[in-house]
């Protein structure tokens, strides 16, 4: 079997971006440190103790690395590299001093009409479960740059647990890699960034993973979603990917916990995009008393299996993908109904109540003894 791609070894090429990333991210790490991009623990997030940003520059560097080994010159390739150059700068400066909503939306709006106008990467249409959509310009440009900025905001709010935007990415990269082999369409652009970005992803994932030394940052999720965006779109361009339902189905679990978020924050009557909270996916499993190890290895394997159903969509057994989609979805259905995803159940509600009853009679327990040990100076007195 023929396991090349552009004339490289996919296993030296997997191994060079992979050691370059373990290489590379400890120091990123004393970096960020240096320059102050620290992400401090607070009420809403998991960790207890301060951690390096900046993670995403040591998966940047690595895959820069992979493309000037490896991967082809050419007007796509430039806009890709353009366009995540303009990411990465911005969340660099993020990661050091938070950056304003609407200015990082602008700057992925911009990174996405690099790829889509000078790149000429456009969706024109989509096929959906034999259903075909055309779309015309300026459709094709709208439509193709929300893709590619709602991908970036996915990858960025699923992350928010050691070692859970980069696994899930990596996996993203490894299926689209197989899918690629499989059907034997090896000379595409995006099985060669499937494969550069899958080894540096994973050499990152190595600090990643909990209990993680550093975090991937803005800088890394954004960046990731980018890429990952990117080569859906080139996939399903050049027939790697038979439907643009592939890419989608194995980004199930972030597209599923954005979708939550959005749905969960508008019936709170809050801005979806601005009140970050503590009900996402991950934080539901932790409740369940599973650790961050285990709630990491349960979504993995979610992930996994949303990855088997695009593999068999991609090959045209479609009864295996459609059996093991709705199993999922059965899953992801009862997630909804016995966790707090979407809204919090009655029994949550009462538990907090009685929290907070316990918390109001400690503090007045706290109280009450201070007062008495004044009474007991005063008297001394």
């Amino acid at each position: 079997m023929d396991i090349t791609v552009n004339g490289h070894n996919i296993y030296v090429v997997l191994l060079v971006t992979f050691l370059t990333s373990i290489i590379i991210t400890p120091i990123i790490r004393k970096v960020a440190i240096h320059i102050n991009a620290i992400d401090m623990p607070n009420e809403r997030k998991i960790h207890k103790k301060p951690i390096a940003r900046l993670g995403g520059l040591a998966i940047f560097l690595s895959f820069m690395l992979g493309y000037m080994l490896y991967a082809r010159e050419s007007t796509m390739m430039l806009s890709v590299l353009i366009g995540s150059f303009l990411i990465v700068l911005c969340g660099i400066i993020d990661d050091i001093n938070p950056v304003k909503a609407k200015y990082k939306f602008l700057v992925q709006v911009i990174a996405a009409a690099t790829v889509c106008i000078y790149g000429n990467l456009m969706l024109n249409e989509i096929t959906i479960f034999g259903l075909n959509l055309y779309f015309s310009a300026p459709w094709s440009q709208i439509i193709t740059i929300l893709f590619i900025v709602a991908v970036m905001n996915v990858i960025n709010l699923i992350d928010g647990l050691d070692g859970l935007a980069s696994g899930i990415s990596s996996i993203y990269f490894i299926t689209i890699a197989i899918i690629a082999f499989i059907l034997n369409q090896r000379g595409g652009l995006d099985v060669i960034l499937s494969l550069i970005m899958a080894g540096a992803t994973l050499g990152f994932l190595v600090h990643n993973f909990p209990p993680a030394s550093i975090f991937l940052g803005d800088t890394g999720s954004y960046f990731l979603g980018f890429i990952i965006s990117v080569i859906g779109l080139l996939g399903y361009k050049a027939t790697t990917l038979t439907s643009i339902v592939v890419p989608i189905s194995i980004l199930a679990i972030p597209i599923f916990d954005t979708a939550s978020a959005i749905i969960r924050r508008l019936l709170k009557h809050q801005n979806p995009f601005t009140n970050p909270d503590k009900e996402h996916l991950h934080h539901q499993f932790l409740k369940m008393k599973f650790s961050q190890k285990n709630t990491i290895l349960i979504i993995y394997f979610i992930t996994i299996l949303f990855s088997a159903v695009s593999v068999f969509f991609a090959i045209g057994d479609q009864k295996q993908a459609i059996i093991i989609y709705v199993i999922l979805m059965i899953f992801l259905l009862l997630i909804v109904m016995k966790t707090d995803i979407l809204f919090k159940h009655k029994s949550t509600i009462i538990k907090e109540e009685l929290e907070q009853k316990e918390l109001v009679k400690k503090q007045h327990e706290i109280m009450n003894e201070k007062s008495k040990n004044r009474k007991k100076k005063k008297n001394k007195k």
